[in-house]
């Protein structure tokens, strides 16, 4: 990866090379170990998210919330789950995603 500190398959933001021949990222090498930590930690809410959406695990969709620290930042754990509830039954109802158990 363009970001050696970090998962291959991580979705990153890097500096690019735009010419004639395309979009090329430019190689950054290890991010400092801070830099990387955050950066992390998004990936693997990012990785919770992806994973309950394949499996439709409530539970999951739960974790992921909970982990996310803008969500967690802003909401108790009982309301981080109630919120999750509320989207689940708004969505489920307009058809727009299946079931989660």
């Amino acid at each position: 990866g363009l970001i050696t500190n970090l998962p291959e398959d991580a979705v990153v933001e890097v500096p690019c090379l735009v010419n004639r021949n395309g979009v090329q990222g430019c190689y950054v090498g290890d991010l400092p170990l801070a830099c990387a930590a955050l950066n992390m930690t998004h990936i693997n809410v990012h990785k919770l998210v992806i994973e309950a959406a394949v499996t439709h695990s409530r539970s999951l969709v739960y974790q992921a919330a909970m982990l996310d620290p803008h969500t967690r930042a802003e909401l108790s754990l009982d309301d981080i789950k109630s919120l999750c509830d509320d989207l689940f039954e708004a969505h489920t109802h307009e058809g727009l995603i299946p079931d989660y158990v």
